[in-house]
């Protein structure tokens, strides 16, 4: 999984402006990004249309706060730039659920 740089919403959104991609905002600090982690290297594999960008959410604050991202993990799905879907809450995440919600994109 690559690594996000530092960054703001616009910068970002035109850097991801070809594609499919995945944000996982996480933080090494959270014990339930901790709980995910192991499961991303198969999620990636299993949903391989994505790039998935690892958005480190302390280094990336301000970007963080312009998506309203008030819980880590998170997940934000976009399309050519365009935000598709997001799977944001305080709460510990499964690889199901994240499948469940990456599936759901589809529909």
């Amino acid at each position: 999984m690559k690594n996000l740089q530092k960054t703001d919403l616009k910068t970002m959104t035109n850097d991801i402006s070809d594609g499919k991609y995945m944000l996982f905002f996480t933080a090494d600090w959270c014990p339930d990004c901790r709980f995910i982690k192991p499961a991303m290297p198969q999620i990636e594999n299993e949903y391989s249309d994505y790039t998935f960008l690892k958005v480190d959410r302390d280094e990336n604050i301000d970007l963080a706060g312009e998506m309203n991202i008030m819980g880590i993990p998170s997940f934000v799905a976009y399309d050519h730039g365009k935000e598709i879907g997001r799977f944001s809450n305080p709460d510990r995440k499964t690889k199901q659920e994240v499948e469940k919600f990456i599936d759901s994109l589809k529909k």
